[in-house]
């Protein structure tokens, strides 16, 4: 589906050091319509309490610029960080919006975590489901959704001329790509996913979701198809299937589970909602034993 677009697209990429994520406003300029890609809800595992600074710079990077929120968009079903999606709809206005597949994934994790019939696993959670190479637009911004699954059953892209948001399929190059181990991932697939993305032009630019930098350099939230194809250390040219599904999995078998996966996911498949309250009034999050 071609994603050409009259007005090229800018972004705005704000970085969590806490989660090494990037969250990004793409806008066609001052006082245009925006989208938000992939925003960040702060959570201390220790104490559970929740803040809003990632998202409050995100209010501020919107208003500072005078934009209008259209859409927040979710790259796939963090494990890593807690969305603020439905905080920041509420701050910003704006439709919440997913793969479609993203019902796989609720369908695993609703049982993961006994939520019981009360629980929709249909996605009707978000404001919209998109299926593959459906178009949208935000404003003057021609947009269209690429189904990517491989690290998630459920990941999406997002491309708007030459700009992708890839979440969790690629980091920059010498960091390589995300992992396949969760329910549902496939390096297999991943792999397809990602050669699909790399037979885009050369220049296109490609926004991380995350970056984990070695040997300190800044994080990087942008790099290119050509940057990718030429020395991305899992998937450059060059390295075929079966190559890469190897590498992947014996690399997999070696990763610890994230930090704030539990948390993450009872949030990330309500569309950033927290678990209702219980008759006490305080909301809770599961801990499964020995369930993962």
């Amino acid at each position: 589906m071609d994603a050409r677009i009259d007005v090229e697209p800018q972004v705005e990429s704000l970085f969590d050091p806490a989660t090494c994520t990037f969250t990004h406003v793409v806008h066609a300029g001052e006082g245009s319509a925006c989208a938000i890609v992939d925003p960040v809800l702060d959570f201390d595992p220790r104490s559970g309490r929740i803040s809003h600074g990632c998202a409050k710079r995100v209010v501020e990077t919107v208003q500072r610029l005078a934009l209008r929120v259209e859409w927040i968009l979710e790259t796939h079903a963090h494990a890593d960080h807690l969305s603020s999606a439905r905080w920041l709809r509420d701050q910003l206005g704006g439709r919440i919006a997913i793969g479609a597949s993203i019902s796989s994934v609720q369908s695993v994790f609703s049982k993961l975590f006994n939520l019981g019939p009360g629980f929709a696993t249909d996605g009707s959670q978000f404001d919209h489901r998109f299926v593959a190479g459906e178009t949208f637009a935000i404003g003057s911004l021609q947009a269209v959704a690429m189904y990517v699954p491989g690290h998630t059953p459920a990941d999406c892209a997002y491309r708007m001329g030459d700009v992708v948001f890839v979440g969790d399929t690629l980091f920059p190059p010498d960091v390589g790509t995300a992992r396949c181990d969760f329910p549902g991932g496939d390096a297999a697939m991943l792999y397809e996913s990602i050669r699909s993305l790399l037979e885009l032009p050369p220049q296109t630019r490609l926004f991380m979701c995350h970056d984990y930098p070695p040997g300190g350099r800044e994080p990087c939230p942008v790099t290119t198809v050509e940057a990718q194809r030429a020395g991305n250390i899992h998937v450059r040219d060059g390295i075929g299937a079966a190559e890469f599904v190897a590498m992947r999995e014996r690399r997999d078998a070696t990763l610890a589970m994230p930090v704030l996966i539990l948390p993450s996911i009872q949030v990330n498949i309500r569309a950033g909602e927290l678990p209702p309250p219980e008759d006490n009034g305080v909301r809770y999050l599961k801990l499964p034993i020995d369930a993962l």
